[in-house]
């Protein structure tokens, strides 16, 4: 039965490139999971954009002397090409800048606000008389009152994760100039958490079977704790203006937007493909299943925030059927943190490894196996250039790579060109290409479970055990008096490598696609990756959209067919010296 597959991935601030940590924590996941749930003939949309409004989008603009605009635009085309190199396959990757971003969000605050939702309160917020105007909360650090860490944002201590508001914390400064902002009233809307609390708990108590533990965990913990009414507006100049009369000089605040683009980048989808109404099968048909890929200092975000949104929005926006809400999230995979070189991730201080940069000396599959072998599905994990070596040689070449290179080439050279046709199958024969073929369902669930690290770890294990089938079959040595054995042997190991090519494909799609021409194949296992310029009333933008109406990928056991010709092939992998990583570390260390 096809399913309904909506793939949501983490919108990331424009203000700077993206590095390892995010590609192992929000990026790559939902590719790989939606590339399997694409071969399964499922109806995926994975969807996401860069984050426009965001202060640390602001703070860069004020550090550089540029407008936000500028600084947004500039890194949204970055992501766009990160993306097309890894591969990351978006229907569309936008950004929360656009006329349609705007109007979905001001319609949702308006619902929240109909519904009874939101509350007028005054507040305190700090100001800076260094800079005569009210600080967002992200240009406020200080000292954790949960924790004690002393970097804590205004907004969040990534430290513990706790939501914080800017008066929480012990010592505040300003992050512009270090001086000390002084209080003074301000009034805003206010999201009522509390009324939604039972619901939350209910929602929560519901997704408790699928949820990683330490996403449920955190969640349920986090409501029991008391949740507290979250102001949703700021006084800025950048973001989207309030739908009310007398509030010109405040913004919906990007917390309370930037979630929102899930759902509008759905409805943008859906124009921009000439079916309006599309984005309705994933957000209003119950059976349809949405997943939420982030790092862990996004959870509560997407498990409270993003839901108590959408509870509070209520029936039929934008649909008429008056019994209709819209779907809250199905499961909220969020990963773990992935340090380097046995350190933290830091941007502030230049440790990290740039994407784009990695992709400059790095082929894009290897990059992908190597973060998902190390995937901080449910811990922290390092990342480490001598690891990537060894298991860029131990794994891909010398496991997969070296399979495919052997068997394709013999039986190129000693085959005419041809897929060798085959006698009787004996019972090694059988029993290899039965646990390959298993593989469809044992890799498939795990996939499907959003264990990837587990599925990636599998397929390797089919792999060896191909490599140890061929080892006992040796057909470079039986060929010299059984030419008809060996022809069956590399028959044989050819089918199998069509499966594991399948079971590859959603963590190394480039090289698996390579390998589907070399075994004599036509067309893409995926779909077309592209950017595209859309126009608005006012301006234009550009974003990355998928089209998979050409793949002929599917999740199912080869049919190999005797004497199908193949194409010369040339090695998959290339083999790394051990002097690469040490480069690698001094290129970090000298940066």
């Amino acid at each position: 039965m096809t399913e309904n597959i909506l793939v949501c991935t983490a919108w990331p601030y424009a203000n700077g490139d993206l590095h390892i940590g995010h590609l192992a924590g929000a990026y790559l996941p939902p590719d790989i999971f939606a590339r399997y749930h694409r071969l399964k003939g499922n109806n995926v949309l994975m969807v996401s954009g860069s984050d426009s409004h965001g202060t640390p989008i602001t703070i860069r603009a004020d550090a550089e002397g540029v407008s936000a605009r500028e600084v947004f635009e500039r890194f949204h085309l970055r992501f766009l090409e990160t993306f097309q190199q890894i591969g990351c396959t978006y229907d569309l990757f936008t950004h929360t800048d656009t006329e349609n971003h705007f109007r979905v969000s001001q319609d949702i605050f308006t619902a929240c606000l109909d519904n009874g939702y939101l509350y007028q309160q005054t507040e305190q917020q700090f100001y800076s008389e260094t800079e005569g105007r009210f600080l967002p909360d992200r240009y406020i650090e200080g000292t954790c009152p949960n924790c004690g860490y002393d970097g804590a944002r205004g907004d969040q201590c990534d430290n513990c994760k706790k939501l914080l508001e800017p008066t929480d914390l012990i010592n505040p400064r300003s992050k512009i100039d270090g001086s000390i902002p002084v209080l003074r009233e301000t009034e805003h809307f206010y999201l009522d958490l509390p009324r939604l609390r039972e619901f939350l708990l209910d929602y929560l108590n519901d997704n408790k079977t699928h949820w990683r533990p330490s996403v449920i965990n955190f969640s349920l913990q986090y409501v029991k704790d008391g949740l507290k009414g979250r102001p949703i507006t700021r006084d800025i100049d950048w973001g989207i203006p309030i739908p009310l009369s007398g509030y010109d000089g405040k913004r919906i605040y990007v917390w309370f937007e930037a979630v929102i683009g899930y759902f509008s980048a759905s409805i943008e989808w859906a124009k921009n493909v000439g079916q309006p109404e599309a984005w309705k099968t994933w957000w209003y048909q119950p059976e349809s299943k949405t997943y939420y890929f982030i790092g862990k200092d996004n959870i509560p975000f997407h498990t409270i925030i993003w839901p108590a949104e959408l509870i509070a929005t209520g029936l039929h926006l934008y649909e008429p059927d008056k019994t209709k809400f819209l779907n809250l999230p199905y499961d909220v995979p969020a990963n773990e943190y992935l340090s380097m070189e046995g350190k933290k991730l830091s941007t502030s201080r230049n440790w990290a490894i740039w994407a784009p940069d990695l992709l400059e000396r790095f082929d894009p599959d290897p990059i992908r196996f190597y973060l998902t072998a190390i995937a901080p599905e449910t811990r922290d994990t390092d990342f480490t250039f001598e690891d990537l070596v060894r298991r860029n040689n131990d794994e891909l070449v010398a496991a997969w790579g070296n399979l495919v290179n052997r068997v394709l080439g013999f039986a190129y050279k000693r085959y005419e060109g041809k897929v060798p046709t085959p006698q009787a199958l004996d019972e090694a024969d059988r029993q290899i290409l039965a646990e390959v073929e298993a593989g469809f369902q044992t890799v498939g669930d795990l996939l499907a479970a959003v264990k990837l690290k587990a599925a990636l770890e599998e397929t390797l294990r089919l792999t060896r055990a191909t490599n140890v089938y061929l080892d006992g079959k040796a057909p470079w040595k039986t060929i010299k008096d059984n030419p008809v054995a060996a022809g069956t042997a590399i028959y044989v190991a050819l089918r199998v490598i069509d499966n594991l090519k399948i079971l590859f494909a959603p963590f190394l799609p480039h090289t698996c696609q390579r390998l589907h021409e070399y075994l004599g194949y036509d067309g893409q296992l995926f779909g077309r990756q592209f950017t595209q310029s859309f126009t608005e009333s006012q301006r234009e933008h550009v974003a990355l959209c998928y089209d998979a109406s050409e793949a002929i990928g599917r999740w199912e056991p080869s049919q190999l067919a005797p004497g199908q010709p193949l194409r010369e092939p040339a090695a998959l992998f290339k083999k790394l010296e051990p002097e690469v990583a040490e480069q690698e570390i001094a290129r970090l260390l000298g940066a």
